[in-house]
């Protein structure tokens, strides 16, 4: 289990305290630390810290809380679950500081146990850069409220892409298995095997073209390894999440509503690095999308 947080001011001998339940936080990992500077003029910084909470006992609930001999935050809660037990996620995008109206339910679905995991496929905050990036700040302390007590694997969106991604990359601690910046990666949950990955490399090229190439070579071979009889007999299931989806119905110009959609045909006008033939060839059973502020199926 990894905890991630953040300070406006630097905090020395940062840790996570942890027990099992009715504890009395016997047990302690100390943080790593990571320097945030944003990219607007005013350079303001902020310091993230994350901690792996290791040898732990499965189907067991541990509490634990955060921070340094400073001062300590409340005390939270997880349950520990083996991955093949994992059995139901809430799976939504597009979730901004104004107007979460679902905001105060999943709130209060997550800190009941109802769900193992929570899949947010893209744009936070609305936008996390904006204000000097307090706007992330206030977004991430409204899903605290879930993000402390199950795990919120995320994609990025097109509303992330400030300065390169930079709070997205900063703010979450995703596996480490594809780019190591959370922009590609996997996991196995339950019976699936989940991959995240960038829709964005296909729409802002200012920040290089390599990554297009890279995911999608990534992406193939992560595939193989999910397709091979004995993983595929053990996760049958093959799940992706990326932001912008390949298709939909909209009146609106967007770029799904074209027959060659950058994420189904790859790149304008050479059709390189294309999903669609990608995810049919290697038999991807659900491919959840988000950005279009509608619902299809």
């Amino acid at each position: 289990m990894l905890v991630t947080w953040s300070t406006q001011l630097l905090t020395n001998e940062t840790y996570v305290e942890y027990s099992l339940w009715n504890g009395t936080f016997s047990l302690r990992e100390n943080a790593t630390m990571s320097k945030f500077i944003d990219g607007s003029s005013a350079h303001r910084v902020l310091y993230m810290y994350r901690a792996t909470l290791k040898n732990l006992t499965m189907d067991t609930v541990y509490m634990y809380h955060v921070g340094s001999p400073a001062g300590l935050s409340a005390k939270y809660s997880f349950r520990t679950i083996l991955d093949e037990n994992r059995k139901s996620f809430a799976v939504y995008g597009d979730l901004g500081v104004v107007n979460a109206q679902s905001l105060a339910r999943l709130q209060r679905d997550a800190q009941l146990d109802y769900y193992d995991a929570i899949l947010h496929v893209g744009d936070f905050a609305y936008d996390m850069d904006a204000d000097e990036s307090r706007v992330g700040d206030q977004f991430m302390n409204e899903i605290q409220e879930i993000a402390a007590y199950v795990p919120y694997m995320v994609a990025p969106g097109n509303h992330e892409r400030a300065y390169n991604f930079s709070n997205y990359k900063s703010r979450f601690s995703m596996p480490s298995n594809g780019d190591g910046e959370n922009l590609w990666y996997s996991y196995n949950f339950g019976l699936a095997h989940i991959i995240s990955f960038s829709t964005e490399v296909y729409f802002w090229w200012e920040f290089g073209f390599a990554q297009i190439a890279n995911q999608y070579r990534w992406l193939e071979q992560d595939l193989q390894w999910a397709t091979a009889p004995e993983n595929r007999t053990k996760y049958p299931w093959i799940i992706t999440m990326g932001h912008q989806p390949m298709y939909c119905s909209n009146a609106n110009q967007d770029d799904c509503t074209f027959y060659d959609s950058r994420p189904r045909s790859g790149l304008p006008y050479i059709h390189t690095f294309g999903l669609e033939k990608l995810f049919y060839d290697y038999g991807v059973d659900l491919e959840l999308w988000a950005h279009e502020h509608s619902y299809e199926r």
